[in-house]
């Protein structure tokens, strides 16, 4: 593991086995302005170290590492950061059970490894300066690949959600933020974070990602 401390603007962290990838990615952030990277890991458990110390604002971590896999290290930074940076899983193959598996433990998003440059530094900066999700459609399609469906009424938490509750979830589903729910929806900001804050509780999700998720398994979020 490598890092370095007092870097300003938003910092990432690089977390890839090999070290080809991690040097390409380095030198493509670190050109940008208001990027920088600030520490490298070559195993899951070395991500979790880095993220521990240095704090990032944002971490690309490869799903397929030793020791620990970024799946694994996704979970163990959700659970002991607080708050905890934004993740995106960085893969080859978009439909990947693994990425199914690290969005289920709180990444924001992913990214395919083939993806252009100036997708890569749009990308970065989205997530560490929203709550949005990244690719909210191809979450959709995991959770339809992936995950246990099951019929809306079956689900006990969908009737627990007031008509502002569900409104909310529908629109967390298609990526938007906190802000742009609250423009859509010609209220606040703070009355949507209550709202998000009351979805989580009431679908039993731990983070947003997990409840986006929940709502496309259930079927409560359907394309169209």
């Amino acid at each position: 593991m490598t890092g370095v401390r007092g870097a300003t603007g938003v910092r990432v962290v690089l977390a890839d086995d090999e070290r080809m990838v991690r040097t390409a990615l380095r030198v493509i952030i670190d050109a940008e302005p208001g990027l920088t990277v600030v520490g490298e890991a070559s195993t899951g458990a070395e991500a979790v170290t880095a993220v521990t110390e240095l704090r990032p604002d944002v971490v690309l971590m490869d799903v397929r590492m030793p020791e620990l896999d970024g799946i694994a290290a996704t979970e163990r930074i959700m659970e002991s950061v607080v708050p905890p940076p934004r993740i995106v899983v960085v893969t080859t193959f978009e439909n990947d059970a693994y990425v199914y598996d690290a969005l289920r433990a709180g990444a924001a998003g992913f990214l395919l490894k083939r993806i252009a440059v100036e997708e890569l530094v749009q990308a970065v900066r989205l997530v560490a300066g929203s709550d949005s999700l990244l690719f909210p459609a191809a979450v959709r399609s995991l959770a339809a690949a992936h995950g246990n469906r099951e019929r809306t009424g079956r689900s006990p938490w969908v009737k627990r959600l007031t008509e502002r509750e569900a409104d909310v979830l529908r629109l967390m589903a298609t990526g938007l933020t906190n802000t742009e729910i609250a423009e859509r929806m010609a209220v606040g900001p703070a009355t949507v974070k209550s709202h998000v804050a009351a979805v989580l509780a009431k679908t039993g999700a731990r983070h947003r990602t997990e409840a986006v998720i929940t709502a496309y398994e259930s079927g409560f979020v359907v394309p169209g």
